[in-house]
């Protein structure tokens, strides 16, 4: 198992749950809304909006590991709030607040308490390649086809 180490920010509520995963199999661990003390009664967004909403949590990443930050199905589906950026990377040596950029994507304003689950959280593997400059490519059967080219839906 991997760890990442959790710090909270100078005005973070420390009674909001940590990430955690819901169930056994869950790949993503839920990350929760840690609004400012000025904010603590909610925040709306409204349709065609986002918001940079804050976690109150900065993060240790393992080198050679990202934390993604994708959106919740729950949210998506009732709600049609997404992630605009999704999935948005963490970088391993990033060391500021993680923020959760919200986007409204239905007609409707959506509503965020404090300590509301916003979004998902998934550790993974994140090599780094050597990019090299070549003058030929090997061959595939795709070739050089590009979007929709491969016919499926």
């Amino acid at each position: 198992m991997t760890r990442v180490k959790l710090a909270w920010t100078k005005d973070a509520d420390k009674t909001v749950a940590l990430p955690a995963y819901a169930t056994e199999g869950a790949a993503g661990a839920d990350i929760r809304a840690n609004l400012p003390p000025d904010t603590r009664e909610g925040l709306t967004i409204e349709p065609g909006m986002q918001v940079a909403v804050p976690t109150g949590l900065r993060m240790e990443i393992p080198g050679g590991y990202e934390v993604q930050i994708r959106p919740r199905s729950g949210l998506a589906r009732k709600h049609f709030l997404t992630i605009l950026n999704a999935p948005a990377t963490i970088d391993s040596d990033y060391r500021g607040e993680v923020l959760v950029l919200l986007f409204n994507a239905g007609k409707e304003p959506v509503r965020i308490a404090h300590g509301d689950r916003i979004a998902q959280i998934v550790v993974a593997e994140a090599p780094q390649a050597d990019f090299v400059i070549s003058d030929v490519l090997e061959g595939t059967a795709r070739g050089d086809g590009g979007f929709g080219s491969t016919g499926q839906s």
